[in-house]
């Protein structure tokens, strides 16, 4: 019988590692497609799973169970990936401009199709991505995402159509 969530972050609090280690394997795959299709490129996404999984480490004791443990890691890969394209825009503003026609990373194994939407999603504005991912791509209800992204569900809704569009 599989442990839940909840009783392994209990058993990390008192000091079980293998707890954690369990916890990141459950959890990693999933939080870095979701760094990846809100970033573009592998190496931000493993960055931002990285920063995801440190910051767990040290916020887990304090973790309050309000929410499933999946909902308040999607929430902090989100404020992970947020940081990421907030030091990528100062480093860009403090440089020459990208190739706005440059591939996302280093795609070249993905099919064509999933080359395109990479791109589409690169387009969409932080806000509108955030949403279009969690709920396309990984396939959350309205009421999760509204507690990921700490927003009314209308909202949710609202930036999932303009994503959308």
């Amino acid at each position: 019988m599989q442990t839940t969530d909840q009783e392994l972050v209990r058993l990390f609090t008192q000091g079980d590692s293998a707890a954690f280690e369990e916890l990141v394997r459950r959890h990693e795959q999933r939080i870095y497609n979701l760094s990846l299709r809100m970033l573009g490129r592998p190496e931000d996404a493993r960055d931002a799973t990285q920063e995801t999984f440190l910051a767990a480490l040290r916020k887990l004791p304090s973790f309050r169970g309000d929410s499933a443990l999946s909902t308040w890691l999607h929430r902090v890969a989100v404020n992970s990936c947020y940081d990421i394209l907030r030091r990528r825009k100062r480093r860009a503003e403090e440089s020459m401009p990208e190739d706005p026609g440059a591939s996302p990373g280093d795609l070249a194994e993905s099919s064509a199709e999933a080359i395109d939407v990479q791109r589409a999603l690169a387009e969409v504005p932080e806000e509108f991505r955030a949403v279009l991912i969690l709920h396309d791509v990984q396939d959350l209800p309205y009421e999760e995402i509204a507690e990921i992204l700490g927003v009314p569900i209308g909202t949710v809704k609202s930036r999932l159509h303009r994503g959308r569009i």
